[in-house]
């Protein structure tokens, strides 16, 4: 990154976003942590480890609250530099779609998929202004393949790797690149609370190491060094692509 990009990372309180927001920071860049928890401890982290941050707290699913996040980065720094949508939900429940309710659909899509797509939308015309940027968006490898009981999961983050690829086909002539990465199982407080509510969590989560290569679980920080790289000028010629850091789960 360069010193001072101004970077918006969505779901920043936590996982994966903060581990993102403190490498970015940690690099010289300046990052608005979003989250629709309190993203306070994660920013007091950041900046009394030299880094600049700032929190807003909001529901990527709010039209308004978006369009005001943006505006008040807008402010304060004058230019959005890049975009990583790390904000999203697992299924409150392993179930097959006959068993789901459609409030549950409605509620991973307002988050993973609807939330993905307002903040691009958001930032877009600040990103075109100020001559382009880099937006990261965060799918899953379960938006490549199927796994059971995850269906509507799969649906939305799909849905994001292919929301990816138009917006990489809309705004390259705006110098604006657009990138997914599809983590596999990271250890993060979302895959550990869809572990906690499995039947038999220790299954659950022997299950979730054996299904990769290596035998481990990811850790945040491996996929934050990826985002970092693709929001770089290292990643100059890279948009529209769909970067698979899984452990090798998707190779078999």
């Amino acid at each position: 990154m360069k010193q001072g990009a101004v970077t918006i990372v969505t779901g920043g309180a936590s996982g994966i976003g903060l581990a993102t927001a403190q490498r970015l920071a940690g690099e010289g860049g300046c990052v608005a942590v979003v989250d629709r928890a309190d993203p306070g401890e994660a920013v007091q982290a950041i900046v009394a480890a030299g880094g600049e941050a700032w929190g807003i707290r909001v529901d990527v699913a709010r039209e308004s609250e978006v369009r005001a996040m943006v505006d008040a980065v807008l402010a304060r720094a004058q230019r959005v530099d890049a975009l990583v949508n790390a904000a999203g939900i697992g299924t409150p429940r392993p179930v097959t779609l006959d068993e789901a309710t459609v409030a549950e659909w409605e509620t991973l899509c307002a988050v993973n998929l609807t939330g993905t797509l307002l903040c691009c939308r958001a930032v877009i015309p600040a990103m075109r202004r100020g001559g382009g940027g880099a937006i990261v968006n965060i799918a899953s490898e379960l938006g490549l393949v199927g796994s059971p009981r995850s269906a509507m999961y799969s649906a939305t983050k799909g849905a994001v790797v292919q929301l990816t690829r138009a917006l990489a086909v809309d705004h390259a002539s705006d110098h604006i690149r657009v990138n997914c990465v599809c983590p596999g199982p990271v250890d993060t407080p979302l895959l550990r609370g869809s572990v906690s509510r499995a039947a038999d969590p220790e299954a659950k989560m022997r299950a979730e190491i054996s299904s990769t290569l290596l035998g481990r679980l990811g850790r945040p920080e491996e996929i934050a060094s990826l985002i970092r790289f693709l929001v770089s000028d290292e990643a100059s010629f890279m948009t529209g692509s769909i970067v698979v850091a899984d452990g090798g789960v998707t190779a078999r």
